[in-house]
């Protein structure tokens, strides 16, 4: 029997055209004979859109931006996702959605009142994995090593921003990168060698979030490797991304393809092994489920330091994550099955909790 699979797409974030070419992909991959495509548009303004559904692949991302003309029904969130006849509702929800307002668990939180089986991680998982400063946090005490960081709100460096700079320059130097806490896709991120490259990184940053993080500049190479499931996660083989730039910004990523992905990476057996475990340390310290991808540092003296973990990496055949998978053995449409699978599995689990005494 086919599943009634409805896709969350767009989103109110940085990263609305990520996710829009994310779901572009997704839909092309899925088998119509296994599942009954149900796109749900959100616009970069909060409405939700159901569209119609879906027969086929969709040629270009336009098809997929519905105006309020074409939903179905009424755009209520509920209503969107959850209709009391057969016909209408949904088995699954696929969120690909990347950045704040999708990948920090707000959707997640309303997936869960709505008592709907959704892919990937819950409410804990997403907003910790989101929030840099929480994540590492944890990463903390959970035993990870780490490279040394500092965070700043606005308001306190608004109030002293000489006394921000000289925190980073005294506990972390130079270089060092300055990031918006809870944002994705290298957006808003600097490298900074300078005091003045500090300041400017700073205004950057606060752009896109009241909350940065600054980290140690490390010299190491960029390992990554994709964890998949619940509560026995599979490790894929460990991948390597080699900037031309100083560093993996957003145009390297989507836009000017100025960068190498090395898959598998020349990585020896010990140095994978303790990828592999921090990789799968860092998922159970988080809680997570269904997905992550897991970035690392690696030294050329073989140690191991983990950057952070993304609870909804770059999901197209030609990101980081499927490519993982695909040199471990697992084809994009099959990554994709067994995601769904991993979300109906974790649902089921979820209904045998007591909520009442």
């Amino acid at each position: 029997m086919k599943k009634k699979l409805g896709l969350l797409y767009g989103g109110k974030s940085a990263e609305h055209k990520v996710s829009m070419q994310t779901a572009m992909a997704v839909i092309k991959a899925l088998d119509t004979d296994k599942y009954d495509i149900h796109p749900i548009y959100i616009f970069e303004s909060g409405e939700w859109v159901r569209g119609p559904q879906l027969m086929g692949p969709v040629e270009n991302v336009k098809e997929l931006a519905f105006n309020s003309q074409e939903q179905i029904g009424s755009n209520a969130l509920s209503t969107t996702l959850f209709q009391a006849n057969d016909e209408a509702s949904l088995d699954v929800i696929f969120p690909l959605l990347h950045g704040p307002n999708g990948e920090d668990g707000t959707v997640q939180g309303l997936l869960e009142l709505l008592n709907l089986p959704y892919v990937g991680n819950g409410v804990l998982a997403s907003s910790a994995g989101m929030d840099k400063v929480i994540m590492k946090n944890i990463f903390e005490v959970a035993g990870l090593n780490q490279v040394k960081y500092n965070s700043f709100i606005r308001s306190d460096w608004q109030s002293d921003k000489e006394a921000a700079y000289d925190c980073v320059e005294k506990e972390l130097g130079f270089p060092c990168f300055v990031k918006p806490a809870n944002l994705g896709s290298s957006v808003g991120i600097s490298k900074c060698t300078t005091r003045e490259e500090l300041e400017t990184a700073f205004i950057e940053a606060f752009q896109f979030d009241r909350k940065i993080i600054v980290e140690e500049g490390l010299t190491a190479r960029e390992i990554e490797v994709g964890v998949l499931g619940n509560d026995y996660p599979e490790v894929s083989v460990a991948g390597e991304i080699v900037p031309k730039k100083d560093f993996y910004d957003y145009k390297a990523k989507y836009e000017d393809g100025d960068t190498a992905l090395i898959i598998p990476a020349e990585v020896t057996e010990s140095e994978y092994a303790a990828i592999k475990a921090d990789a799968i340390k860092a998922f159970k310290a988080l809680d997570c489920s269904g997905l992550v991808r897991a970035d690392f540092f690696l030294t050329k003296e073989g140690k191991v330091y983990i950057n952070e973990v993304n609870t909804m990496p770059g999901f197209t055949p030609f990101s980081m994550f499927p490519l993982l998978w695909k040199h471990t053995g697992l084809e994009y449409d099959a990554l994709i099955n067994k995601l769904v699978d991993l979300a109906v599995e974790r649902h089921t689990e979820k209904q045998n909790i007591k909520y009442t005494i």
